[in-house]
């Protein structure tokens, strides 16, 4: 297997059968991504689709900086997902297909790979999956 690294410290738990985003909050508001040094806390890992949109081109370089050309660019779903009593969070989707979206449907927190650097270490990003589809290895 490749060695895999999160883009980023500190934006959800890894490694984990059951990754969860990590936000902080400070005076009873939560903030995603978590801010330095305000308390961490573990969102829910399950929510509703709240909004979504399609990217049908690839976005400009930089600051996208995935593998893909624009012609191998495939199109992908992103929008908010509002998870109960904590907030609404940004992110991309396992579904891209806007036919089989629907808003106030369940949505799950995955982790999925997003870009293999040139070392061969792949990138891993989190993502939300409809949740029939949220088991399936992406």
């Amino acid at each position: 297997m490749a060695n895999q690294v999160p883009v980023a410290e500190g934006v959800f738990t890894w490694p984990s059968d059951e990754p969860q985003l990590i936000a902080s909050e400070r005076d009873g508001e939560l903030s995603f991504p978590a801010r330095p040094g305000e308390d961490e806390r573990l969102l829910s890992r399950r929510g509703t689709l709240w909004a979504f949109t399609t990217q049908q081109f690839r976005p400009p370089s930089p600051p996208y900086d995935g593998n893909d050309t624009a012609e191998t660019f495939q199109p992908y779903a992103l929008g908010y997902v509002e998870l109960p009593g904590e907030l609404r969070v940004q992110g991309r989707f396992t579904e891209s297909d806007p036919e089989k979206l629907r808003i106030g449907m369940e949505m799950e927190v995955v982790v999925v790979p997003y870009t293999t650097r040139p070392d061969g270490t792949e990138v891993l990003t989190y993502a939300f999956a409809p949740v029939a589809d949220a088991g399936v290895d992406r």
